[in-house]
């Protein structure tokens, strides 16, 4: 039978990323992302909805979100869902979590000077920047994906 798990999130970090490294020293990233949504109710009222996202990126793509992204600020993420399942210590309950395990991301821009190119971050697709460094990683890379230096020369053909 076949299975999709794919996730793909815009939204805001609400603190500042947390870098740590595994004992076999591969960095693990782990942030959390306020997703909001704006809605009219039946009488007319805009009302907003926020969901929060918690969101682990490995190797080196953490490494760089870790550098570059402060909480506020936009990020895209592209992964999959993982359902993290513990025993707790002291109530000896059994617990549960839903994250996402980031497999692509892009700095995002938002509006005051941060995060778009030109910012000082670089840009996710750069050559240099491992976008799919996962140590859980088992797909082959999505079908749009281009060679390294392909698309050099993109802004000559932008019109303004």
């Amino acid at each position: 039978m076949p299975a999709l798990n794919k996730v793909l999130l815009m939204g805001n970090l609400t603190r500042d990323p947390e870098l740590r490294v595994t004992p076999k020293g591969t960095s693990i990233c782990q942030f959390s992302l306020a997703i909001n949504r704006q809605f009219k109710m039946e009488s007319g009222e805009t009302r907003e909805e926020v969901t929060y996202i918690d969101v682990e990126a490995w190797g080196k793509q953490g490494e760089t979100i870790a550098k570059y992204v402060t909480k506020g600020r936009p990020l895209y993420v592209e992964g999959r869902l993982r359902l993290d399942q513990w025993e707790d210590k002291n109530t000896k309950e059994k617990r549960s979590r839903m994250k996402v395990v980031l497999e692509q991301f892009q700095f995002l821009g938002d509006g005051r000077g941060g995060g778009g190119a030109g910012s000082g971050a670089p840009a996710a697709s750069e050559p240099g920047i491992d976008q799919t460094a996962s140590p859980e990683r088992h797909s082959p890379p999505s079908r749009g994906a281009s060679k390294p230096g392909a698309q050099e020369n993109l802004d000559e053909d932008v019109p303004f």
